[in-house]
């Protein structure tokens, strides 16, 4: 008996902090948090993606919530395998399926974590693997002519790590990856809480903070005044030991971050001083693009045209940029071979 098995292109953007994924003609049908919830007794996968991100900090200690991906790179290969089942099963309906799959992963892992990613795909059904180079993934889906002789740059800013990158005919000219990005600003954000305010915060409360109210410089009115915007904090007193709420503005927030903006702008700085002349004469001309969660971060972009006189913009769709590269991609197979080679050509 002959079975018909469906050829289906997905991409996919394994993230630090989301995965998501694309499905040609559907689009990203899954967007969720990289996190995973065990039950220790028995091994049985309890949840994953957001149901599972909601207990971190709160789950008993018959419970293991794990993030599989640190700083770009697989740290739990099981758990991630276990993880990308489910949300492939989630994202296909299709029991016979023949999948043909491009991952972004960041610029800067090695051979070996690309094996380990590729091997996690192949786990999973895939009969074709591509593994994409994240800011080569976010070029494209941000909508920059990668194959132009003119030089674009692009700055992928995730939850593990800042990928910046410079592309031009196919490939990627120069890259800096910088294993520093919104996890660690979650973490700045948590540390400033603690030194500033005597406030004990989770993970989760830092990156709501970020997310609701962070920035690289506070708006300024006519006049020249800072324009205020607060949210509040709730989390233990240092001290005391006892639950206490405070309000936090962005200033708060410019500062926590500060050191971190600083960091990605010098990452930038770098990637620009190994570039060939002429590549940065483009660069010069057509500026860079932001994309990723961190590069929703406000302001980030004016802080970078300060630093450097670039001028900058963000992605329309910073957030799923990377992923819609690699589905993208997929439209031309064979230009895709190359870019999945080409580097430092």
């Amino acid at each position: 008996m002959a079975f018909n098995f469906f050829t289906k292109d997905m991409g996919i953007d394994l993230g630090t902090a989301n995965t998501l994924i694309y499905i040609k003609d559907q689009g990203i049908v899954l967007n969720e948090p990289t996190v995973i919830a065990v039950d220790n007794r028995n091994g049985n996968v309890v949840a994953t993606g957001a149901p599972a991100k909601e207990m971190i900090g709160k789950a008993p200690a018959v419970l293991s919530v794990v993030r599989p991906l640190k700083d770009g790179v697989i740290s739990d290969f099981d758990m991630t395998a276990e993880m990308l089942k489910q949300f492939i099963t989630r994202a296909v309906n299709e029991k016979k399926l023949s999948l043909r799959v491009v991952v972004g992963v960041p610029s800067g892992v090695t051979e070996v974590e690309k094996r380990a990613v590729e091997e996690v795909v192949r786990q999973m059904g895939a009969k074709e693997v591509y593994i994409l180079d994240e800011p080569m993934a976010a070029a494209i889906g941000a909508g920059l002519d990668v194959d132009s002789s003119s030089a674009s740059m692009v700055a992928d800013i995730g939850g593990g790590t800042s990928d910046i990158a410079i592309v031009a005919l196919g490939g990627i000219v120069t890259s800096t990856s910088l294993r520093y990005a919104g996890d660690r600003f979650n973490d700045a954000v948590l540390q400033y809480m603690r030194k500033k305010y005597g406030l004990l915060i989770g993970e989760k409360t830092a990156e709501n903070l970020k997310i609701e109210i962070g920035c690289a410089i506070v708006d300024k009115d006519e006049k020249g005044k800072p324009i205020l915007e607060t949210a509040h904090a709730s989390g233990r007193d240092a001290v005391s030991g006892l639950p206490k709420t405070i309000e936090v503005t962005n200033q708060d927030m410019e500062e926590a971050l500060r050191e971190s903006m600083d960091m990605v702008v010098d990452a930038i700085k770098g990637t620009i001083e190994k570039a060939p002349p002429e590549v940065a004469a483009d660069i010069a001309e057509h500026g860079m693009v932001l994309s990723g969660g961190g590069g929703l971060i406000k302001n980030l972009d004016k802080l970078i045209e300060q630093k450097t006189g670039m001028e900058v913009s963000v992605a329309e769709n910073a957030f799923e940029a990377v992923a819609l590269g690699t589905g993208k991609s997929l439209e031309d197979v064979e230009k895709l071979k190359l870019y999945a080679k080409a580097k430092y050509r």
